[in-house]
């Protein structure tokens, strides 16, 4: 959007990326309950898209002075490591996550497939829009794996018009669409890669034709057998906000957890270079 549609920047969402908001309080949140100061935290991402070692250098991701992200591997790239090192990962014994914000949900699952955002979204939307438990916990309207998926979902009565897009030649079609008043929603979900995250530039080869469709059911297995499958009934996110944010949208929130976007368009790096 900031390259080629950046008229359409005030649409966007502030929230950051899982990255950005969890590296915003690895360097803040994180640092103070362990006692040690951020610049003593080297922070490193596993990703499934390379565009997070771009992402990693926005200035908008640095916290407290320092960037709140230090490195970036893909996950072909921690295979490779774990290769080289001759670690039997298979054989390694299970182990917890390190608190805080060590527990996750389903709907986190979900943000790895296209679609998996919006569904996620849907879930909390629902329940905190009418104070009502929601009838059916999956949607399956914004799953599957076609290139641009419509729906209409029913929030109590109110009809929400939402959109999927994954692919960026799909993202580029919707978003025309869009411009030119064709079509009218209240939420659109676009991811860059096919399949979401799941088919991301980092992720391991594969000759296998199905393995997008072999990795979305195994990210809705992952949300299937959680026992939390919606964000904001996450516990570690609520001793968050009570111990630290204060609520949702607070200062510290906005400070930490959002962000906001510039025209890197051609256009505007000419004037700019004028």
């Amino acid at each position: 959007v900031e390259k080629v549609y950046p008229q359409l920047r005030t649409r966007l969402s502030s929230a950051k990326s899982p990255q950005g908001m969890l590296s915003a309080l690895v360097k803040s949140y994180f640092a103070e309950k362990l006692g040690v100061s951020p610049e003593d935290i080297f922070h490193v991402s596993i990703m499934p898209c390379t565009a997070k070692k771009d992402e990693a250098l926005r200035k908008q991701l640095v916290v407290n002075g320092v960037p709140a992200v230090d490195a970036v591997l893909t996950t072909r790239e921690l295979g490779k490591l774990i290769k080289l090192k001759k670690i039997p990962f298979a054989n390694l014994p299970e182990e917890d996550y390190d608190d805080p914000l060590g527990i996750s949900t389903g709907a986190a699952a979900l943000f790895g497939v296209t679609g998996g955002v919006m569904e996620a979204a849907l879930r909390t939307a629902y329940e905190v829009a009418t104070g009502k438990t929601l009838p059916k916990i999956v949607f399956n309207e914004v799953r599957g794996l076609e290139g641009i998926r419509e729906a209409e979902i029913d929030i109590d009565g109110k009809k929400v018009r939402v959109a999927v897009a994954h692919g960026l030649a799909n993202a580029r079609k919707l978003i025309e669409k869009i411009l030119a008043g064709e079509v009218k929603y209240n939420f659109v979900e676009i991811m860059a890669c096919p399949g979401g995250c799941i088919g991301g530039g980092g992720q391991p080869y594969s000759k296998d034709p199905d393995i997008l469709v072999k990795r979305a059911e195994a990210i809705y297995t992952i949300d299937e057998l959680k026992t939390i499958r919606k964000s904001h009934e996450n516990p570690a996110i609520k001793k968050l906000y009570e111990e630290y944010l204060g609520e949702p949208l607070s200062h510290k929130a906005h400070e930490l957890l959002h962000t906001h976007y510039e025209d890197r368009s051609k256009k505007s790096l000419v004037s700019a270079g004028a």
